[in-house]
């Protein structure tokens, strides 16, 4: 079963995830006691870390979404055309603004986490006698910060680059640092963060940060540079270890009995109210709540990012994957008995006049009684970032641009014949010798392997093929420019022309 877990500042940053009025209906937040920690001096802020981590305007929000689902050419806004129109305008049509609110908070809250890891970095440094368990916490605090850097520089390029403990506001006022400087700083971060993390954690400590995960990162920030032999050795590093398989059936992955399965690499872990039946008690202080989506996400509103009919048509006949990434559902003036019920909670389609998009994200759906049962409605299920099969794809990639041609059919196989299972040669092996047509077996991989995950748009940047893809698909207002968005306009205001705006805004 799962268990809430209390600690200082759960009970305010909660309540970005859901109603405040749950929250209360819970019992009293409690505190970290030296007795709860496991050797590190520095676990309290840490905790407190991991729920900025999971903050709604990072990974698990609307924000979240807009920003790493809406602008590829799979993904757009959900619900009806005028619910949330401005969100459409600004992601889906690249209409961006200066003034957005999710770009200031997407900023707001990468940098609040990473004021919170340089405060516990720089406590560190003066503390002579550091324990195993401090180094550890050492680790943590190092991805955090890597992690928010790394979302940054993706989404808006130069970006002022802090890695000091801030004491007034005006120690924050310093102009933009060029990209190479922020991953020299990621680089950094996370090759310290490898040397400290363990490679594996007890059971009550599921889902804390591991060295597979700070290296499994690292090969994706390497990816977004197209730095290949870098990429590669960081990713057959993971593969190596031994630690992740590709066992799990991918129909479990996403449901509640396949969280933190065997190729889950970097999974925030979440929590119901209530115990969940068949799932493990893991009885631990450790912040549980550190990273998870609310039921906001799920009911189909505006903030649902849904599925586009040119992701339904990319996976090939026959490829299980398909039904286990898109929600099949009805619109006004379809047959209903052309659409196959929802699998696995036998849900019968349904017609709704109201909403626009057919194919909603499946990977981000839970079982309906269970959300009408726990937490009010609001059932919450582990968020998976990083995935064993994302790696071999990483791998694959690597190796086929650096003209490891064996290898890189090797690892793509790996992930196919997951996804082939037991439905023998619908999915045949890719044999190919070219290695334009290898790399683009494996782009295809990616797409439908990864499909309404996170990363999609900035896979069609590193590989400068945005425009060309975006058009085709419709989105004719996305230009070059549009691979970065614009600085918030009140950073830009604030700093009195020390912070200098993105070029074409």
């Amino acid at each position: 079963m799962k268990k809430i877990f209390y600690y200082i500042m759960a009970l305010a940053l909660g309540c970005s995830q859901m109603s405040c009025s749950d929250l209360l209906d819970q019992k009293p937040q409690g505190s970290l006691t030296e007795d709860d920690l496991t050797g590190g001096t520095y676990e309290t802020q840490i905790f407190n870390m991991y729920a900025l981590l999971r903050g709604y305007h990072i990974v698990s929000g609307n924000t979240a979404l807009a920003i790493h689902g809406m602008r590829s050419e799979d993904a757009e806004k959900g619900s009806t055309l005028s619910d949330g129109a401005a969100t459409g305008k600004m992601f889906d049509d690249f209409e961006y603004a200066a003034s957005n609110g999710m770009i200031k908070s997407y900023w707001n809250a990468n940098y609040t986490l990473i004021h919170k890891a340089n405060d516990v970095l720089e406590e560190m440094k003066s503390n002579p006698s550091l324990t195993g368990g401090d180094l550890i916490n050492k680790g943590e605090a190092l991805f955090m910060r890597a992690f928010c850097y790394f979302n940054l520089v993706r989404a808006f390029g130069e970006v002022p680059l802090i890695d000091f403990k801030v004491e007034t506001v005006a120690d924050a006022n310093i102009p933009k640092s060029s990209v190479a400087q922020i991953y020299t700083l990621i680089d950094e971060d996370l090759s310290n963060a490898e040397s400290c993390l363990p490679r594996t954690w007890e059971a009550q400590y599921v889902g804390r940060l591991s060295w597979g995960a700070a290296r499994a990162l690292h090969a994706r920030t390497y990816m977004m540079r197209n730095d290949w032999n870098n990429m590669r050795a960081a990713a057959e590093d993971v593969i190596a270890s031994g630690l992740y398989n590709l066992n799990t059936p991918y129909e479990t992955i996403f449901r509640e009995k396949g969280e933190n399965c065997s190729e889950s690499v970097l999974e925030l872990q979440c929590t119901s109210t209530t115990a969940l039946p068949g799932s493990n008690d893991i009885g631990s202080q450790y912040a549980q709540v550190q990273g998870c989506r609310g039921a906001g996400e799920w009911n189909l509103g505006w903030g649902q990012h849904t599925a586009t009919q040119l992701l339904a048509d990319a996976f090939e006949e026959g490829d299980p994957r398909k039904d286990e990434t898109l929600l099949y559902f009805i619109r006004t003036g379809e047959d209903p008995s052309t659409i196959p019920a929802n699998k696995p909670y036998g849900e019968k389609p349904i017609a709704n006049a109201d909403v626009v998009a057919k194919y909603f994200n499946k990977k981000a759906y839970t079982d309906p009684a269970l959300r009408a049962q726990y937490t009010k409605g609001g059932y919450w299920v582990n968020i998976r970032l990083i995935r064993y099969s994302d790696v071999v794809l990483m791998a694959a990639e690597a190796a086929c641009e650096t003209g490891d041609k064996t290898n890189a059919k090797r690892y793509l196989e790996m992930v196919r014949s997951r996804a082939r299972g037991t439905n023998g040669n619908i999915l045949p092996e890719v044999t190919t010798d070219d290695q334009n047509e290898l790399r683009e077996a494996i782009r295809h991989e990616r797409r439908v392997e990864l499909g309404m995950e996170f990363d999609r748009f900035y896979d069609l940047v590193r590989w400068g093929i945005a425009k060309e893809v975006l058009h085709a698909a419709g989105k004719t207002g996305y230009q070059d420019k549009h691979a970065l968005l614009p600085l918030p306009q009140d950073e830009i205001d604030k700093s009195n022309g020390v912070l200098v705006q993105n070029s074409n805004y």
